[in-house]
């Protein structure tokens, strides 16, 4: 193998599973060479059977190596550029692996496991390059360790990391600070429209704003509006329709908190075509986006039905197989929006039709307009004027989310709903989760809208529990 290439550019060499979890990793190197074992393909060949995610992902790893290496066989050695397969995003190039490698491995590593033939390569490598840096990838934590305890530098695969610290994810949400109008109002216009006041401020905290971020200012005259246009060091806000007030209830919710009005008002304005809503259990996203869903469902008919989807990642063990149609199978997974109907259909006594008779006919009209599908069937599919909700979108990869979201006809709107700390999937973190990486790549569109719930509003119990335990 030719490595006479300035020793400032690395070597990194491949494990399987950087190639399972994300088969464009190969053109995410920028200007460092890869080198792809022998027992890596090997792996590789023995993972692309099935429907499964992985498989899948397995396929179009050897489906991208065949395309890179064709019309290179004779120069695999000097290996092979990958500028011209990856549209010049990568301007490093592909070595695979051509000769038998005995790296002399410690005895106490077995050599019947891939992972340890895969160490035994990058041993092989430092000592033929001792001026270059040789890095293993891999997203195996134990593996990384093994590498590191034999003294060979390893990573994980930080490409498909949305933020390193999720401190920094955007909240949806800005408080002025107590100065903001000395220094902000000169020259400020303001005019009413449709029942808002509208204000067009400047000054140095404008280019920072984000269409549709929330702004608020606490104190005596608490003040709460919402970005609507932003020009240079200019903004226009606009303020809010006041849910926490009982005259604008939703199908009989209230807001509770300041979040929660501004999550209303995210999901009662019909301009919004992609909510995201974030927060721990308790903080209300299901009911506050139920209580909008129905009422625009029911009432205003501007949705001709309510679509809800989640992952089934089982916290426990599996249950194994269920009978029934699709919609009985999903059942399961739907006690939180039992739960929630629950809540959302209480009987009103004052109301005509009371008591449970009144009850369960308006169970019967709700359930016949909310749909519980599963995420295995959504490709190919067009939704027109629903309402799609998708809950415990933390447990997506950014690829399932793409394919979701992509689902959406005209009229349609589209909330996410989670909680990035109570992630089930295995191989996501909170920086790879897919919740985390729409609310970063949407923030500022102005169709779409977050807030990060602070508040938990379940019991004293649960927001006791969730604090101490």
């Amino acid at each position: 193998m030719n490595a006479k290439k300035h020793p400032s550019t690395k070597l990194f060499v491949l494990d399987t599973n950087v190639l399972m979890h994300d088969p464009a990793s190969l053109f995410r190197f920028e200007e460092h060479d890869i080198f792809v074992p022998m027992m890596t393909l090997e792996e590789l060949d023995n993972n692309k059977k099935g429907m499964s995610e992985v498989a899948r992902n397995a396929r179009q790893a050897s489906r991208m190596l065949d395309t890179i290496v064709a019309g290179f066989e004779d120069s695999i050695e000097h290996g092979i550029p990958l500028e011209e397969p990856s549209s010049e995003l990568a301007k490093g190039r592909l070595f695979l692996q051509t000769e038998p490698i005995n790296g002399k491995l410690p005895t106490t590593l077995p050599t019947a496991k891939a992972d340890n033939q895969i160490i035994g390569v990058m041993m092989h490598l430092r000592d033929k390059h001792p001026k270059r840096e040789v890095i293993l990838v891999s997203k195996d934590i134990n593996m990384r360790i093994k590498a590191r305890a034999l003294g060979l530098d390893a990573q994980d695969y930080y490409n498909d990391k949305v933020l390193e610290d999720t401190d920094l994810l955007y909240t949806g949400t800005r408080e002025l600070p107590a100065d903001f109008w000395d220094t902000h109002g000169k020259d400020m216009e303001s005019w009413k429209s449709e029942g808002h006041t509208l204000y067009r401020i400047k000054g140095p905290l404008c280019p920072d704003m984000l269409v549709n971020e929330f702004v608020w200012q606490g104190g005596d005259r608490p003040f709460h509006a919402i970005v609507r246009e932003r020009s240079g060091r200019s903004v226009v806000m606009e303020t809010l329709k006041d849910y926490t007030h009982g005259k604008n209830n939703v199908w009989g919710i209230m807001a509770r908190n300041r979040e929660q009005n501004f999550a209303l008002n995210l999901l009662m304005n019909p301009q919004v075509d992609f909510i995201t809503l974030l927060g721990q259990a308790g903080t209300g996203k299901t009911l506050l986006t139920l209580a909008a869903g129905l009422t625009q469902t029911l009432e205003t008919k501007l949705y001709s039905e309510i679509i809800i989807t989640r992952v089934t990642v089982p916290v426990g063990e599996d249950i194994g197989f269920l009978p029934g149609t699709e919609e009985e199978k999903m059942t399961p997974w739907m006690g939180a929006l039992e739960d929630n109907l629950d809540v959302l259909n209480k009987p009103d006594e004052s109301g005509p039709g009371g008591g449970d008779w009144g009850r369960a006919a308006t169970m019967d009209l709700i359930r016949s307009r909310i749909k519980v599908k599963s995420l295995n069937f959504m490709r190919g599919r067009t939704f027109l004027n629903k309402y799609l909700i998708i809950d415990e979108a933390q447990n997506l990869t950014p690829k399932q989310m793409k394919t979701l979201i992509t689902r959406a006809g005209p009229g349609t709107k589209v909330v996410c709903l989670g909680n990035i700390a109570q992630i089930d999937t295995p191989y996501l973190t909170e920086g790879s989760s897919g919740l985390t990486y729409v609310v970063d790549r949407f923030k500022g569109w102005p169709h779409s809208g977050h807030v990060t719930l602070m508040r938990g509003e379940r019991s004293r119990l649960a927001d006791h529990a969730a604090e101490v335990l």
